[in-house]
C-alpha cells in the first residue's frame, strides 16, 4: 500500500466483493427454495452463476426479483405463524383458564382482590 488511494481502492473493492457475495448467496438460497422452478432450470442458473457470475446475478435479480421478495415474505410469514403456534402450544392455558385459576386462588384466600384484578387484566391483555 504505497499511498492513500491504494488503501481506499482496497476498501471499496472489498466492500463490493462482500456485497456481491451476499447477493450471490441470496440468489442460491432463492433457487433452492423455489418449488415452481424445475431442476434443469435450477442447474442452468447455477452453471451460469459459476461461469458468468456478475451478469447472471444481475439478470436473475432483474427477471426474478419480485418473485424473490414474494418467496421471502411467504417464508417469513410461515415461520412466524409456526413460531406463534408453538408459543401458544407451550404457553398452554387460555385466558379463560388463567382467570379461572386466579379465581380459585382468590376463593382460597391465597391472593387478595387487587391481585386477582391484576391477574385478570394480564390474562385479558
Amino acid at each position: 500500500m504505497s499511498n492513500f488511494w491504494d488503501f481506499m481502492w482496497l476498501i471499496a473493492s472489498a466492500f463490493l466483493f462482500v456485497g456481491y457475495l451476499l447477493i450471490l448467496f441470496r440468489i442460491i438460497a432463492d433457487l433452492f427454495n423455489d418449488s415452481d422452478l424445475g431442476g434443469g432450470s435450477k442447474a442452468l442458473w447455477l452453471i451460469c452463476l459459476l461461469f458468468v457470475p456478475m451478469l447472471t446475478a444481475l439478470v436473475y435479480v432483474i427477471t426474478r426479483g419480485k418473485g424473490m421478495a414474494a418467496r421471502q415474505r411467504a417464508s417469513y410469514e410461515q415461520s412466524r405463524s409456526e413460531a406463534e403456534s408453538y408459543i401458544r402450544q407451550v404457553a398452554g392455558k387460555s385466558p379463560a383458564e388463567q382467570i379461572a385459576d386466579a379465581k380459585a386462588l382468590l376463593d382460597a384466600g391465597t391472593i387478595n382482590p387487587e391481585e386477582f384484578a391484576k391477574l385478570k387484566a394480564k390474562a385479558l391483555a
